[in-house]
């Protein structure tokens, strides 16, 4: 959203002729600034049919009077001529006649988070963002909430989640797509009686041909560290990636789906997996039971979202071999594919619509009516070349999302070594639209600077040619990425401060990075908060905290010997920390406020259980103990 640029995407379930009035003033004296009916929104609305009761839509309005800043801009939207009481009866706060927004004249205030799983044990870090909406006046929102990867974890998918996504699937009535895979060969099947809990892996025979591909895509439970997950019910229709993409967002999905017959436990489990299914269950209905919540804040609220591997599939693109595995199976290549189009529709068209052509909304719309067909695999080809999935919004300073999946700097060492996450023509082009900029916010889902040890144990086991065993995904793993980025941020004509949002750890921390060298180089600031909904393991992290000041300490001899000698990196205490701890782990979304330069002034993380934990930002409350 900007002065000139207004984009709303919603769900419905049956097709809807759209007006809206966008409305100035006091309560008590509403003026109407806008209003446009159906016909004057032709251009501006697009409604792509996914189901005979599932419409996905897009109006992305350009106006030619700019709206005022710091203003509180109420939306009267209406469906088939119905307003906000007929489809969303709790989308308003308090004593409001209608949503609203607010555009901030800068990137003064961030809310920014990643990695939102529906059935981790902890409570929606986004309940956090519509508790801040409720408490704060309308003129001092943030600016934006930034979603920086894996809004959706299409390879870790709960039972009891896949179950829903199977009873929503009937009762929005999604077309039958034939699936390339001889035991189950259409998706009927598999959203009925052959659902595959907890073991889709067996999906294709044990043989050479089909190693690889289980081996990449259905590997989560192999991983000695780093995730206890697993892919035994990764989602692979069309429909399943979108029926997940309703229950994460839309309580009213939830209500369409228990309606007939409520909850139930699908036959066939065993008492084991039925234990995990009664747990998963309990966790899953208290993220149910904050959507109505969730849905508020995003009403009210500028979003901005970019995938990350779990969007897709755990480690998409890691390697080459992975690349070779996973795309030259066609029924991989259709899993990776139709999340990829999941992520298009309910996510990324929003992001940039002017980067997704007409034809290529027609060719969606196509496959969408007759999934399964040549032309879902053509689509699906096209997507995998597609290159224009980052985007740049226009505030100041501006916010540039990066793209770290799928423009790849290949190994030339090895095809099981890690690929660079952008390759040099991406940075290049990156550096050409920072020069001349006085501030950036980059928005990169890993982190740039990780933290050492881990990148040691994950440079241990690329060494013994098995990044896929533990995540091996750091800017700083492939030296070519490595070295262009840091000539980058070295450039006389880059900006003279970064901050840097970025997630997918699943723990927060603070760095800022000084450059060496004859001639000052930029600040840098890289702020990392992960997850929403997603921590990492508690004692596991303590003692790689722990380890990492240790072993790595100024006065360490191993730091002598791995030092950063190009730059000084100082991380920034959690004000909760104890002796020796940099490292947060709580789910929750970080809130960012910026200085005039564009340098930031507070971090702050609003933990899903509550707590509000600020960054000390001084260099000098940063020392080591």
């Amino acid at each position: 959203m900007t002065p000139n640029r207004v984009t709303f995407w919603w769900l419905t379930t049956e097709s809807a002729s759209v007006s809206l009035d966008l409305l100035l003033g006091d309560l008590s004296a509403l003026q109407v600034a806008l209003s446009l009916d159906t016909d004057q929104l032709q251009d501006a609305h697009t409604e792509i049919k996914a189901a005979e009761q599932l419409y996905i839509h897009l109006l992305d309005l350009n106006i030619a009077s700019s709206l005022p800043t710091k203003k509180t801009i109420y939306y009267d939207l209406r469906l088939n001529g119905l307003d906000w009481t007929h489809w969303a009866k709790d989308i308003v706060y308090d004593n409001q006649p209608y949503p609203f927004f607010v555009l901030q004249p800068s990137l003064a205030r961030i809310l920014h988070g990643s990695c939102r799983k529906p059935h981790h044990p902890s409570d929606d870090g986004l309940l956090r963002v519509d508790e801040l909406l409720q408490k704060s006046t309308p003129e001092d929102w943030p600016s934006l909430l930034m979603m920086s990867g894996d809004q959706i974890y299409a390879d870790d998918v709960a039972s009891p989640m896949l179950w829903a996504i199977h009873q929503l699937i009937q009762q929005l009535n999604f077309p039958v797509e034939a699936l390339p895979c001889v035991a189950v060969e259409h998706s009927q099947a598999l959203h009925n009686h052959s659902p595959y809990y907890f073991s889709r892996e067996n999906l294709l025979p044990e043989n050479d041909a089909n190693r690889g591909m289980l081996d990449h895509v259905f590997g989560g439970a192999r991983k000695p560290i780093f995730t206890t997950d697993t892919a035994h019910n990764h989602l692979i229709s069309l429909a399943e990636v979108l029926g997940m993409y309703a229950l994460v967002w839309s309580p009213q999905a939830w209500e369409i789906l228990l309606a007939p017959k409520g909850w139930s436990i699908p036959s066939g489990l065993t008492e084991e997996q039925r234990e995990t299914y009664t747990k998963q269950h309990a966790n899953l209905q208290n993220f149910v039971n904050g959507l109505p919540k969730v849905r508020r804040a995003l009403a009210h609220l500028p979003v901005a979202m970019i995938f990350d591997d779990h969007d897709i599939t755990d480690d998409w693109n890691l390697t080459a071999a992975w690349e070779k595995a996973a795309y030259e199976h066609p029924f991989s290549a259709r899993i990776i594919g139709n999340a990829l189009i999941g992520y298009l529709l309910c996510q990324g068209w929003g992001n940039a619509p002017e980067h997704f052509s007409k034809p290529l909304m027609k060719k969606i719309q196509n496959v969408l009516h007759s999934p399964g067909t040549d032309e879902h695999d053509s689509l699906i080809r096209a997507l995998f070349q597609f290159s224009a999935w980052h985007y740049t919004w226009q505030t100041s300073p501006p916010l540039m999302v990066l793209d770290t999946r799928t423009q790849r700097w290949r190994s030339e060492q090895s095809l099981n070594s890690p690929s660079g996450l952008m390759d040099w023509e991406s940075i290049t082009d990156l550096q050409h639209q920072l020069k001349g900029l006085d501030a950036v916010v980059l928005v990169s889902p890993a982190p740039i600077f990780g933290v050492k040890l881990i990148e040691a144990i994950q440079k241990l086991f690329t060494w013994m040619g098995k990044p896929l065993m533990v995540d091996a995904e750091n800017w700083m793993a492939h030296p070519g990425s490595a070295y262009a980025l840091i000539n980058l941020f070295r450039h006389k004509q880059t900006p003279k401060n970064f901050v840097i949002l970025s997630g997918d750890v699943h723990y927060s921390f603070v760095y800022e990075i000084q450059l060496r060298g004859p001639r000052r180089g930029p600040d840098l600031w890289q702020i990392t908060s992960s997850g929403i909904k997603n921590e990492f393991p508690a004692t596991l992290l303590d003692t790689f905290d722990r380890l990492n000041r240790w072993l790595y300490s100024p006065r360490s001899p191993l730091n002598w010997f791995t030092r950063r000698r190009s730059m000084k990196v100082i991380p920034h205490k959690p004000e909760t920390a104890a002796q020796g701890e940099r490292l947060l782990n709580g789910s929750g979304v970080s809130l960012v406020i910026l200085n005039a330069d564009g340098s930031p002034q507070s971090v702050t993380q609003l933990c899903s259980d509550g707590r509000n934990v600020r960054f000390n930002l001084s260099e000098k409350d940063a020392t080591w103990e």
